[in-house]
């Protein structure tokens, strides 16, 4: 059996490519239902943020979950595999552990360090925990995956600065205009990434910060948390004519935005250049909308690349990062390693018992004239014979834990003793 993960990130696929594979968190419960009902996985976690869409999977064998999995994307995405299957990469046992530990840690987003990252994997347990989708192999795994994340962030200087995608595209738009003191700035989108960019402009310095959605109400909340102006959404023509920033992350399925509606609005804009930062996967934004005159449209391409001007400044912090995912992937080993063989061992000696017991009642009428002390006697006795005949088995096994011949025997006593 094999912990394995198998996905695409911000590093192996065109964006063209990753946003037409992402998973709306509204889809989540149904996908997990469809993992887990595939031959070889057991447990399931979908993690599917603006930077990956992986699946983690507790599986009877890789080569089988890796194509349960490679199916599933094919299916429930309505994307042919050749698509996106040169791109896919997959990892088991330790390395996907690592993998998890890494990503927790910051070190696999577009943003080194983020933090945002430790609350999306947080929420993908969380999520498939309500959906009965993990149990004793992935819920330990994500568990010690955000201590590491905790422990790297109190440890080390890896967060610090930047630590954030939102933090991250509202730099990138300061720099492309020189600042943004004086600006007015649209914020589209609520939600924790749109909040997050809101929560970055306040105090900045920015003249107008206005934020619309589609909720009302949740546009509100933020808005007066944050020194924001709520605007409606059936009213973004007229503030895209005055602003000077859009910055977009909604949770839209598809294009909010078409060329027409910008190319409409640049005539009523006085020749004053629109930029658009949209940090949306999939995006808010028609890419074509890049080719009108007067209009600056980035997306997260732009942003992985400005984030690694700033990488340098935290590289450092790198090793001190991996040294603790080193040391925590040994005990967290270690740990399942006691988790996997404690419960084989004991199921290995209740069934001992178990012939024990009969065995006793089987012969009980032949023991019927033994007094009370010799009776004991032939019960020590053969209680002995089966703890001597298990303790070599028991000691190797546990000698032998976490190895591929540890593996290997418990496969053994499994089969040997029908556990």
């Amino acid at each position: 059996m094999s912990v394995v993960v198998v996905g695409l990130n911000h590093r192996t696929v065109p964006l063209d490519v990753f946003e037409r594979m992402t998973i709306a968190a509204s889809h989540i419960p149904k996908a997990l239902a469809d993992l887990t009902s595939r031959e070889h996985i057991t447990e399931a976690v979908v993690l599917s943020t603006c930077n990956r869409i992986e699946v983690y999977a507790f599986a009877e064998k890789f080569h089988g979950a890796y194509q349960d999995i490679h199916n599933f994307f094919s299916e429930i995405v309505h994307a042919p595999p050749e698509q996106f299957s040169e791109h896919l990469t997959g990892l088991y046992d330790a390395d996907a552990v690592r993998h998890l530990f890494s990503v927790a840690a910051g070190l696999d987003s577009a943003v080194l360090g983020e933090h945002e990252i430790l609350g999306q994997v947080r929420r993908a347990w969380e999520t498939s925990a309500t959906e009965n989708a993990v149990g004793p192999v992935l819920n330990p795994m994500f568990r010690h995956a955000l201590e590491v994340g905790k422990r790297v962030r109190t440890e080390t200087g890896i967060s610090r600065h930047i630590t954030s995608v939102s933090q991250a595209a509202v730099a990138m738009a300061g720099q492309r205009l020189g600042g943004l003191e004086g600006r007015r700035v649209l914020v589209l989108g609520a939600g924790e990434m749109g909040e997050g960019l809101a929560r970055a402009l306040n105090g900045g310095g920015v003249a107008e910060i206005l934020v619309a959605n589609r909720t009302w109400d949740r546009a509100v909340d933020v808005a007066s948390r944050l020194g924001g102006t709520p605007v409606r959404l059936d009213e973004l023509p007229t503030h895209l004519a005055e602003i000077d920033v859009l910055l977009t992350s909604t949770g839209a399925s598809s294009v909010i935005l078409e060329h027409g509606d910008l190319a409409a609005v640049v005539g009523h804009r006085n020749d004053r250049e629109l930029l658009i930062v949209d940090i949306a996967v999939p995006r808010d934004v028609d890419p074509s909308a890049s080719e009108i005159n007067g209009v600056t449209l980035l997306d997260m391409d732009d942003l992985r690349e400005f984030a690694e001007h700033g990488l340098k400044q935290r590289q450092r912090e790198v090793t001190a990062v991996q040294a603790i995912i080193d040391t925590e992937l040994d005990r967290y080993v270690d740990e399942s390693t006691a988790r996997s063989v404690g419960p084989l061992v004991a199921s290995l000696r209740s069934r001992a018992a178990e012939v024990q017991t009969g065995e006793l009642d089987r012969f009980s009428a032949k023991l019927a004239n033994l007094d009370e002390d010799q009776r004991q006697t032939v019960e020590a006795l053969a209680a002995g014979i089966i703890g001597k005949l298990l303790h070599e088995p028991t000691v190797r096994m546990k000698d032998a834990a976490g190895t591929a011949r540890g593996e290997r025997l418990a496969e053994a006593l499994r089969d040997l003793f029908d556990l």
